[in-house]
């Protein structure tokens, strides 16, 4: 409940547009799942998650730091073809540790500027 308290207060200040998209970050107990949203369109660019098919050859624990932090990136790497540089973060309300650090570290290091 306060998690999505906090995401509300965030969201009214974030929003993502085609040049500068907004990275979402969900995370259950299995999986973290990200998507790259453009607000002023009403669409996801992109969506990736720790258990799907090209991903989960890399790694073999799906909820853990190091799955995040690849996950990071990979998105970065299919981000950056299709020519997005700069994104903005948004944490869901998630604390920014753990999974939800590891993913914008990940992402930072594949070359996205946020």
């Amino acid at each position: 409940m306060r998690r999505k308290i906090r995401h509300k207060r965030v969201r009214r200040k974030l929003s993502g547009t085609k040049a500068i998209p907004r990275l979402f970050v969900f995370r259950s107990n299995r999986y973290t799942y990200v998507q790259l949203i453009d607000d002023e369109g009403g669409r996801v660019l992109f969506s990736g998650f720790t258990g799907s098919a090209e991903f989960k050859d890399k790694i073999k624990n799906t909820g853990n730091i190091k799955a995040a932090n690849e996950l990071g990136k990979f998105i970065a790497a299919k981000v950056k073809d299709k020519g997005v540089e700069k994104i903005r973060f948004d944490r869901s309300g998630y604390k920014y540790h753990g999974r939800v650090k590891a993913v914008a570290e990940g992402a930072r290091e594949g070359g996205l500027v946020f």
